[in-house]
């Protein structure tokens, strides 16, 4: 598993790591308007996933902004935000923030992004910041778990990766 801290301190991850190379693990996670959505819903697309423990805070917010600008130059990649936030504060949070090129979804139900991707903290019940790549075939091409939940991830590497992905 990960090696994954939250302000300096250790905590557990649910779940497995996923790696590059592996079959993308599917999950069931809420969009804004409380429909299920799978990674089957955007099969065939190149799947950029960024996820963070909550969009309230400012490294969250900084990554979602970040991901937003960037989706809006990239072809045939479906940009998905996850976190444990509830749909209706995802929902409110976008659009206060003008974000309409990601897809925000909650995990708040039932943990299914968290524990298949494992980036479900156990001590907090909130998702560590990690980014993954998905191909069209549903192949994991990059991944990257922060190891400080509240540091920055590589956006250079993730999106580079996005690009290739086919």
């Amino acid at each position: 598993m990960a090696s994954i801290t939250f302000k300096g301190n250790p905590v557990t991850l649910l779940g497995s790591e996923v790696k590059v190379g592996e079959k993308a693990p599917d999950f069931t996670v809420l969009a804004n308007d409380l429909s299920e959505v799978t990674l089957q819903d955007s099969k065939g697309q190149v799947r950029l996933i960024s996820v963070v423990p909550s969009l309230d805070t400012g490294v969250c917010d900084a990554q979602t902004r970040r991901f937003n600008e960037e989706a809006a130059k990239l072809d045939n990649v479906k940009v998905l935000t996850v976190s444990v936030d509830l749909p209706f504060a995802q929902k409110r949070w976008c659009g206060a923030n003008g974000i309409e090129n990601v897809q925000t979804l909650s995990d708040h139900r039932d943990l299914s992004f968290g524990e298949a991707y494992g980036t479900a903290i156990q001590e907090l019940r909130l998702l560590a910041r990690a980014v993954f790549v998905v191909d069209s075939n549903d192949q994991v091409t990059y991944v990257e778990y922060v190891s400080e939940a509240t540091d920055h991830p590589n956006y250079e590497a993730a999106i580079e990766a996005a690009k290739q992905a086919r």
